[in-house]
Order: C-alpha cells, then sequence, then structure tokens
C-alpha cells in the first residue's frame, strides 16, 4: 500500500460527510454510439448477456462485502473478455494494425487512482491500472514500461493474436478505404468509431469506485490517447460522486468532464442527474462533441445520460435484479427514483 493514502485520504475528508453506509449499488456501460435496432438478434443477446454477467459479477463482490473498487474491477474484466466491447478482447484496431489499449481505475474514498495508456498485450488493462493504483508510486504508465511493470506484479500479458477479431479487422479495413478518398475522417464519421466500457459502484461502507477500459478509437494515429487513461477527464471518483464517460475523448479532455460532474455534485450541491446532464448533453454537445456517461452519488442515485442513438448500460441495486438496457428508446429503469433518491438532498 502507498504511503501517499493517508495523504490521499486526509484530502478526502473535505467531503467525507456526504459519505454514509448505504445499500450497495453498481452501475457499469459498454460504450455509447451509433447503436441502432438492427444488429443481429444473436448479437443483441450476447451482448445484452455480457452486460447481466457484468453486473452479477461486479455485484457478488459488493454483497460479499467488498469494497467498491473490487465490484469495479470485476464488472470491467467480464467486459474486457467479451469482444462484443472495444475494450481486451473486442478492442478496435489502430491505423497501423494493432491495439493499443487504455484503462484507469479511482478509488473514491481515498483519491487513489491508476491508469494505463498504450498497451499492447495486457490481457486486462484494468487490471494493470489497479496494480498501479497499488503497487506503484505513480498514477499512470504508458507503453512498453507498462507492460514490463505488468510483468513484474504478475499480471496477465498474452500475444497480440488474442485481440484479434474479425469484426473490428474489418471495420478497420472500411476505414482504410474511408482514409483514401479524404485526407482525414470527417466529425461525423471520426464520433461513430469510440467505444468503451466502464463502471462505477457504491459498497456496503457508504464507498465510491469509477474504472473505465478501452481499445481506443477505430484507425488511430499517433499513439493518440483519449480521455480514458485520464483522470477526471474520462474517469473520477471521490466521496460523493462517481463518473466513468464514454464518447469522443477529446472533448471529454477539454471538459474535464467526468470531474466535472462530480465537483457540481460535490462542491455545488447539484443533484446528480442534472449536473451529469448539463455536462453530457449541453457542454459537450455545443463544443461539437457527443458520448454519454454513468454516474452514481454516495445516496445511490444512479444517472445514465447519453446524446447517441444507443448507450450498452446496466445497473443493479439492492433487490439484486440486473436491469440492462441499449437503445435511446429503451427504459433502463432509472425513470423513477431509486429508493435512496428519495432522501437525497442533492448530493
Amino acid at each position: 500500500m502507498k504511503s501517499s493514502r493517508l495523504v490521499a485520504a486526509i484530502a478526502a475528508l473535505g467531503i467525507a460527510s456526504m459519505c454514509h453506509a448505504a445499500s450497495p449499488v453498481l452501475v457499469i456501460h459498454g460504450g455509447a454510439g451509433v447503436i441502432k435496432r438492427d444488429m443481429t438478434p444473436v448479437k443483441e443477446k450476447a451482448a445484452r448477456a455480457a452486460l447481466t454477467q457484468a453486473l452479477q459479477s461486479g455485484y457478488a463482490q459488493l454483497k460479499a462485502g467488498k469494497a467498491a473498487v473490487d465490484a469495479v474491477s470485476a464488472a470491467i474484466t467480464v467486459l474486457e473478455d467479451d469482444p462484443n466491447f472495444n475494450a481486451g478482447k473486442g478492442s478496435v484496431f489502430t491505423h497501423d494494425g494493432k491495439n493499443e489499449m487504455d484503462a484507469a481505475i479511482m478509488d473514491g474514498a481515498t483519491l487513489e487512482a491508476g491508469s494505463v495508456a498504450g498497451v499492447h498485450r495486457v490481457k486486462n488493462p484494468i487490471l494493470l491500472a489497479r496494480a498501479v493504483m497499488e503497487k506503484s508510486q505513480h498514477v499512470m504508465l504508458v507503453g512498453d514500461g507498462a507492460e514490463e511493470f505488468a510483468k513484474q506484479v504478475g499480471i496477465t500479458l498474452v500475444d497480440s493474436a488474442y485481440f484479434r477479431t474479425e469484426e473490428r479487422w474489418q471495420q478497420l479495413q472500411k476505414a482504410l478505404k474511408e482514409d483514401e478518398n479524404q485526407e482525414k475522417h470527417s466529425d461525423v464519421e471520426t464520433a461513430k468509431h469510440f467505444g468503451t466500457v466502464g463502471a462505477v459502484a457504491l459498497d456496503a461502507q457508504g464507498h465510491l469506485a469509477a474504472g473505465t477500459s478501452t481499445g481506443g478509437m477505430n484507425d488511430k494515429r499517433w499513439g493518440r490517447v483519449g480521455d480514458t487513461p485520464i483522470i477526471g477527464a474520462g474517469t473520477y471518483a471521490n466521496s460523493g460522486c462517481a463518473v466513468s464517460g464514454t464518447g469522443w475523448g477529446e472533448y471529454y479532455i477539454r471538459t474535464v468532464a467526468a470531474h466535472e460532474i462530480c465537483m457540481r455534485v460535490t462542491q455545488m450541491r447539484v443533484p446528480l442527474r442534472r449536473a451529469a446532464a448539463e455536462v453530457i448533453n449541453q457542454e459537450i454537445p455545443s463544443m461539437g462533441g457527443n458520448g454519454g456517461a454513468i454516474a452514481l452519488d454516495a445516496n445511490g442515485t444512479v444517472s445514465m445520460p447519453f446524446n447517441t442513438d444507443g448507450m450498452y448500460r446496466g445497473w443493479i441495486g439492492a433487490d439484486g435484479v440486473p436491469h440492462v438496457a441499449i437503445y435511446g428508446d429503451e427504459s433502463d429503469g432509472t425513470a423513477e427514483p431509486l429508493p435512496a433518491e428519495a432522501e437525497s438532498t442533492g448530493g
């Protein structure tokens, strides 16, 4: 355990009064974007099954009394292992035909965080990000150095062939053909190619955590890194709020989206759902970006805003029943206040 843990915990006390024991809640996403009702029944069924499995895996940690970071890690690992999502096994390809993955995790109870960027052979980047948080003196490691650290701490590395799926390879080939016809992708085309997985959790001790993992943007070049591994942009948690984003990363970085949502909740006392909607559905689109996010506060309030055709998403609460949705016109069970929200004071 790092020596800075005590310092971080003291820093977190400024908003610690917002943290209280609560019924565990887990919220996940599998990416937002162009998700229309034209996917095959087989693919849709597989995606829903994976989301359900991720919720059950993470919630099992919470029911066993484990910490929020354990639930986040467990849920994201399931999604990283599923080729339907752009993270881990299902990561998209770069312009050069490689896989470059990013991930981050943050413990809201201590403000400790870990992230990795540009890794090629890490089977589960979220586990490496957690190792950076818990077993190093650093917050972010990148590329070859991150993979050398992975070897030292026993994180599983795999051959690059593990990440190759025909669907992702064909997506790259299509993008390469488009490259031949234009100097760079149009804004519309760029926005179609993001994808991420993430989770936020509230444990029985009232502690929050957030995590995000991604294969990045299809056909990306020059070592591009998006918002996912940047603490405060695509991933953030403190003792009052936890957020994982999914969208056009450059805009999430420029708005420091995840941190902005949490600051509105914890410092300005804006209700979670309003704070998340303002950033995701107003601020980011006003700049030309799009995407979505999942957010959770210390009262167990769930928010899953997005401004795209759909977002793979789900949550599970005190009743232990997984709620899963994909499309924009599909109910995700959050239209009515959750039981814990009835007593919410807006943060």
